[in-house]
């Protein structure tokens, strides 16, 4: 045991030389116990970083689910309108045919789950499969080769067999399911971006910098001392420049996000495409059904006739007897309520939306406004990280660039974090993408399904996982101890107690970190 050690048992003041964090006048604190407070101040601070980010995640992760499980719900709602209508009005012919608008389903829930599909082919291929059933059904004797086949598929913008439909219908559902898809994507990237961000380690310079702040009026006998509030603003600038670098990319990403929702909601909306594209594909069959006999002449002159045989009249009859068929709302569960579903949803999203703008450049205001000074004189009575005064330097800027002239974090302004740059890249990408789906163009999206809804992004798997938006800080919010005014310890009694406060705050952190 040190000579420094046994004075500091026996509740001995030291002169302070020692100390290389806290000012250098007389104190219960060893140079061990200040490495130790500073582990203290570090575990404390990004436990309160991970739970306030949690909290955001959450709300984020929350948003995607609610908005895909709707968007799923509708897919669901057509496709069983859809399936339900044509089962009973078309029979066996339906039957017959039924892979034809399950594929078509299958494909759209795969493109919005960000699988590498081309909705514009697939849209396509569904009207060109479809003409091939119906041309089959319509000539049972009759063989089609691939070569005919082939043509067929080449001449349909030509003939246009099911009308103008197939291209409304391709116009609408890209631009709805575009829009959902990357919307969901924003909300996933959002919320992972939260989770990566809210993982940083903070710098050893940081560190020090919060212990000064927190627990240096311990060793100097004023724990009931709480800092100055621009003292602490700048402090937790200096330890977040690299967060706050993000505000320019997420601002941009949230306002996209909100310009997106505003599409999702309307005439043009997602529940209004997707629960009319059934009637709007059986319109364009009872539109080819109506023109059968022009087209397949038209298909004849192009393509030669179709192998050998020829219908029978029976079955030009039955066909025809179909005739026009439609899907009701309530086959499709469209109702008021249901309508109104959406702009509900779309609200909310754009209330959090609106309420994270900020969020980066927000924290240090966030972390200091329950631990700080306050009320009538604070500002001449708080710890200004020297002694009980007012604290003289102005607020510094946000930023990295701004922490040059930060006087209480020494941060090399030259070596941003590698992992924060990441994810302002990810934001600005992801930023591009939506901006695309606003002008209906079609992008290239990660599939991030399995990822939005797991632990990855937003699952809680640990005690820390609640909607609270804090954890407990030693030495904050009630002084442990109350000293006198002045600034020199009278009694031996005193000056006992800051060391038991100090090897009570140690104690507890070793528990914590077991």
């Amino acid at each position: 045991m040190t000579a420094t050690s046994r004075w500091q048992n026996l509740g001995v003041e030291l002169p302070g030389e020692h100390l290389r964090v806290c000012p250098q006048g007389y104190t219960c604190c060893t140079s061990d116990m200040e490495d130790n407070l500073a582990t203290l101040s570090r575990r404390e601070m990004e436990g309160l970083l991970k739970n306030d980010g949690r909290s955001l995640q959450n709300a984020l992760v929350g948003q995607h689910k609610t908005f895909d499980g709707y968007f799923m719900e509708l897919l669901n709602r057509s496709a069983i309108g859809l399936h339900a209508t044509l089962s009973s009005a078309w029979g066996i012919l339906y039957v017959q045919n039924a892979q034809v608008f399950s594929d078509l389903y299958a494909d759209l829930r795969r493109y919005y789950r960000g699988s590498n599909v081309n909705l514009e082919e697939v849209l396509n291929e569904f009207w060109v499969r479809l003409l091939e059933k119906l041309l089959h059904h319509t000539n049972k004797q009759s063989l089609a080769g691939e070569d005919y086949l082939e043509c067929v598929s080449k001449q349909m913008e030509t003939l246009r067999p099911f009308g103008d439909h197939p291209r409304t219908i391709k116009v609408s559902v890209t631009r709805a399911v575009l829009a959902a898809r990357s919307f969901v994507q924003g909300l996933a990237v959002s919320g992972e971006v939260v989770r990566k961000v809210s993982q940083v380690r903070l710098s050893l310079d940081c560190m020090r910098a919060i212990m000064k702040m927190t627990y240096c009026p311990h060793c100097r006998g004023m724990a009931s001392a709480r800092p100055c509030a621009n003292y602490c603003t700048n402090v937790m600038k200096g330890c977040l420049a690299n967060q706050a670098d993000l505000n320019t990319e997420w601002r941009h990403l949230a306002d996209t996000m909100m310009q997106v929702a505003d599409h999702l909601h309307g005439p043009s909306g997602v529940e209004d495409v997707i629960l009319t594209l059934p009637n709007s594909i059986l319109d364009g069959v009872s539109t080819m059904m109506e023109n059968m006999e022009a087209v397949k002449h038209k298909l004849g002159q192009a393509c030669g006739r179709l192998g050998e045989g020829q219908p029978s009249g029976a079955m030009q009859d039955e066909v025809k007897q179909y005739g026009r068929v439609t899907v009701d709302e309530i086959q499709l569960g469209k109702t008021g309520s249901s309508s109104e579903k959406i702009g509900t949803l779309v609200a909310e999203v754009r209330t959090k939306l609106e309420h994270m703008r900020p969020y980066w450049v927000s924290l240090p205001r966030i972390v200091c406004s329950d631990r700080v000074a306050t009320g009538i004189g604070a500002e001449d009575k708080c710890w200004n990280g020297m002694s009980r005064a007012r604290y003289l330097p102005e607020i510094i800027g946000d930023g990295l660039a701004n922490q040059i002239n930060n006087p209480e974090v020494e941060i090399d302004i030259t070596k941003p974090d590698i992992m924060i740059r990441q994810q302002i890249m990810q934001l600005k990408i992801t930023t591009h993408r939506l901006k695309n789906a606003l002008n209906g163009r079609d992008v290239d999206f990660q599939d991030t399904s399995d990822d939005a809804s797991g632990s990855g992004s937003g699952a809680c798997a640990d005690e820390m996982c609640h909607q609270g938006r804090r954890i407990v800080i030693l030495a904050t919010n009630q002084p442990v101890f109350n000293t006198p005014e002045n600034k020199e310890v009278r009694s031996s009694a005193a000056q006992n107690l800051p060391c038991v406060t100090i090897n009570l705050l140690l104690l507890l952190g070793l528990l914590l970190r077991r």
